[in-house]
C-alpha cells in the first residue's frame, strides 16, 4: 500500500467514527438549558426608543396620588357635623333654609357648610355657622370676606365704626382664630372666625362675649374640621 492509499483509508475511518458519534447523541436528546435564572438576574436593557422606566403593557395602571386634603399635604376639609362643640344641628323648623352670608367665589373642589346649632334644651337664638374649604387664595382674606358678610347679615351700621377682631387661642387645630364684638356694649352679637390651610369659617353667637364665644367656637371647630 502506498502513502496516498494510507491517507485515504485513515480519512474514511475518521468519517465513519464521526458519523457514529453524531447518531449516538441524537438517540439521547439533551434537555434544553434552564435560562429562567439568567433572565431574572439580568433583565434585557431597554431599547433606544423605549424609556427605561416605562411600564409593561400588561401591568395595571398606577394610581395617582390624590390632591385632596387626604393626601397629607396639610390642607383641611369641613364636615357637616350633626353635633359641634356639644351643640346640635337644628333640623325641621329650626333648620337653616338658605345661605345668609355670601361665602365668596366658589370654585371646583370647594365645599360650603352652613347650619344652625343650639345646645339641647335651650330655646334662645341658635349659633349660625358658615364655612368653606378648598380655598385657593389666602384664607385670611376669605375670612375677612365672611366677617363683612356676617356684619351685613346683622345689619351693622357702618356709622357705628368697624368692630375690631381680636385674636384668640386657636386650639389644637392651629391656624388663626379671631372674634369681634358687633355691639356698643360689653356683650351682644359676637362673630368668630378661623383661617388655616385651605379653610375659612365664621359663626355668629347672640348675646355673648368674645371670650365665651371664642372658647365655644374652638370646641365647635374640632367637630366641623378635619385635618389632612
Amino acid at each position: 500500500m502506498n502513502r496516498t492509499r494510507v491517507v485515504r483509508a485513515c480519512s474514511a475511518a475518521a468519517a465513519v467514527l464521526t458519523l457514529v458519534a453524531v447518531t449516538g447523541c441524537q438517540d439521547e436528546p439533551r434537555p434544553a438549558p434552564d435560562t429562567s435564572r439568567s433572565r431574572a438576574a439580568a433583565p434585557p436593557a431597554p431599547s433606544a426608543t423605549q424609556p427605561a422606566a416605562s411600564a409593561s403593557p400588561d401591568a395595571p395602571p398606577s394610581r395617582a396620588a390624590p390632591s385632596s386634603p387626604a393626601s397629607g399635604d396639610g390642607r383641611r376639609s369641613l364636615v357637616d357635623a350633626r353635633v359641634a362643640g356639644g351643640l346640635h344641628k337644628l333640623t325641621g323648623a329650626g333648620a337653616l333654609r338658605d345661605v345668609p352670608v355670601d361665602p365668596g367665589e366658589m370654585r371646583d373642589g370647594m365645599t360650603l357648610v352652613a347650619g344652625h346649632y343650639r345646645a339641647p334644651g335651650e330655646q334662645g337664638p341658635p349659633v349660625l355657622f358658615e364655612g368653606v374649604d378648598g380655598v385657593p387664595e389666602d384664607t385670611a382674606v376669605r375670612r375677612e370676606h365672611l366677617f363683612r358678610g356676617m356684619l351685613e347679615h346683622l345689619r351693622w351700621e357702618p356709622e357705628s365704626g368697624q368692630p375690631l377682631a381680636e385674636p384668640l387661642d386657636p386650639g389644637p387645630l392651629g391656624g388663626s382664630v379671631e372674634c369681634l364684638l358687633a355691639s356698643l356694649g360689653e356683650d351682644g352679637d359676637v362673630v368668630c372666625g378661623w383661617a388655616d390651610e385651605g379653610t375659612a369659617a365664621v359663626a355668629l353667637f347672640r348675646g355673648s362675649t368674645p371670650a365665651a364665644a371664642g372658647k365655644l367656637f374652638v370646641r365647635m371647630r374640632a367637630d366641623l374640621e378635619r385635618r389632612g
